[in-house]
């Protein structure tokens, strides 16, 4: 049995809430330790990061796997038949029929007997060994780059205004310019 602790992906979705993958391998963590109801939360957190997709693929981001939602229900439904929720499973496993790619559903009829027969689920996972591997071109884009330049004045009413910056209108000294009509048109 795998033993994983899951403070890694507690700061790693504290950085991206929106990880789906993040929520998904804690909650994998969770199911390991047997701490179920976090799992579930964690299994629905990241059904709900897919946001309708059918998949997320990562390797942009330098994980070389793509989380499936029938995948992530394949799994909700593994957790719940350790809470002994054997009909919430079912209806699970029957959404995740739905969100099969290519609708291939063997495993999945199988999962349904098992928890017909109210036994356990093995829950999917990412592949061990599996880490988010930047690549290093993406890495050294991270530093801050100063694309404008210094600012500068390029059009001023004010002639002869060398002010450098950006800061509210400066008030006008009574008499030191007064701009004609026409130059406010």
């Amino acid at each position: 049995c795998l033993r994983f602790s899951p403070q890694a992906f507690d700061e790693t979705i504290a950085k991206d809430s929106s990880l789906a993958v993040g929520y998904f391998q804690r909650g994998f963590v969770h199911l390991q330790l047997e701490m179920y109801e976090e799992a579930l939360s964690d299994y629905h957190m990241a059904f709900s990061h897919l946001r309708q997709n059918p998949f997320i693929d990562y390797k942009q981001l330098g994980l070389r796997h793509i989380l499936y939602a029938w995948e992530v229900l394949y799994s909700t439904a593994a957790v719940q038949c350790h809470l002994q929720q054997w009909q919430e499973a079912r209806v699970t496993l029957e959404k995740a029929v739905v969100w099969r790619p290519e609708r291939r559903t063997a495993l999945l009829e199988l999962a349904l007997e098992r928890v017909q027969d109210r036994l356990f689920l093995e829950p999917m996972l990412v592949p061990l060994g599996e880490l988010f591997r930047p690549r290093k071109k993406e890495v050294e884009q991270l530093d801050s780059k100063d694309f404008l330049g210094k600012p500068k004045v390029i059009s001023s009413i004010i002639p002869n205004d060398e002010y450098i910056g950006f800061e509210p209108l400066r008030p006008q000294k009574q008499g030191f310019y007064e701009p004609s009509a026409d130059a406010l048109r």
